[in-house]
């Protein structure tokens, strides 16, 4: 496989002490999906505008398909589509002419640009629909329309943040059918951020969870998982020392405080440790009030690696960012 995105220590510091992106280095191969995790605040953002040209970093280097994002920077922009989290498309017109009006930014031929906006309506099942105002359109439509106006220019990269974000499960569903048939019929490159952990570990070949600027972990959402070695126990407690006590079992491979009067605790194998830990709480005559067991997933690889559930991050609501709009169009 070609590495078409690659970074050398690439960092963006700012007011020359607040370092947004530490010593970065990825490497994204050319048609993949990679998933970019981390929380507000963990340089996800920084390191996607230095790879769109929209920041210029303090050191290190970024090359987006053999091209320096410093030297290069406006050939970079002509190979890649950008689906921002918040909605771009503007209501008053109809999908089609939000289509068309890209192409023309993008100075695509006429019968080009026909072309390849048919093509791409077809992909999102949106033919009958692009002659209709957008300001007509659902939730999902709308985001399928952001989406293909991301591929307008034809980009050998998109970048797609929070591409289902407000989306009701159906409907994210429906999305990542289109987002894999993007990857496999136009053989495009796609760098995914998502709150949805779900989202990730269905779509993404590769992954970095990203804090402090830095990469924590890269590989494989199975490779991830796997990291954990073990399983997790979660039990909450009516008392916060009874949480505490439950800190003292033996046997376990760590046992931390999760949120009020809980503990959570690794183990190697939950069917092999949930009877001495059940016994624990019945000779220590703790209450109980939920006890739950959890298979490595993403949602625990990133708590893991971060100390903080993403559940608990707050991104922009979709509904927000399109009263925002609809509040600057008056």
């Amino acid at each position: 496989m070609v590495n078409i995105i690659e970074t050398k220590n690439l960092s963006k510091t700012y007011n020359g002490k607040i370092k947004a992106v530490d010593n970065l280095n990825i490497t994204i191969q050319e048609g993949e999906i990679y998933g970019l995790l981390g929380p507000n605040g963990a340089g996800k953002t920084t390191t996607i505008n230095m790879l769109t040209t929209r920041l210029s970093p303090t050191s290190g280097t970024a090359t987006v398909a053999g091209l320096d994002v410093i030297k290069d920077s406006m050939k970079v922009r002509r190979i890649l589509g950008v689906v921002p989290q918040d909605l771009t498309a503007d209501e008053d017109l109809t999908g089609r002419e939000n289509l068309e009006l890209v192409a023309k930014f993008y100075d695509v031929p006429r019968e080009k640009a026909k072309e390849r906006i048919d093509s791409l309506l077809k992909m999102v099942e949106m033919t009958e629909a692009s002659t209709r105002y957008v300001k007509g359109y659902s939730g999902g439509m709308r985001k399928r329309l952001e989406l293909i106006i991301g591929l307008v220019n034809d980009p050998k990269i998109l970048f797609l943040d929070e591409p289902t974000l407000g989306l009701d499960v159906q409907t994210r569903s429906l999305m990542w059918k289109y987002v894999r048939q993007i990857q496999q019929n136009l053989n495009v490159t796609i760098i995914l951020t998502s709150h949805y952990l779900e989202e990730i570990d269905a779509l993404a070949e590769h992954v970095s969870i990203v804090d402090h600027g830095k990469i924590l972990i890269t590989g494989t959402p199975e490779e991830l998982k796997a990291s954990l070695k073990g399983d997790v126990i979660t039990v909450s407690f009516k008392e916060q020392h009874e949480a505490e006590a439950m800190k003292n079992i033996s046997g376990v491979i760590e046992a931390t405080d999760s949120g009020p009067n809980t503990v959570r605790i690794k183990v190697e194998n939950a069917d092999d440790s949930l009877p001495g830990i059940i016994n624990f709480i019945s000779e220590n005559k703790l209450s109980t009030v939920r006890l739950t067991v959890t298979k490595p997933t993403l949602d625990e690889v990133f708590l893991e690696y971060t100390g903080r559930d993403i559940r608990s991050e707050e991104p922009t609501d979709a509904r927000k960012a399109m009263m925002n709009m609809r509040r600057v169009r008056q």
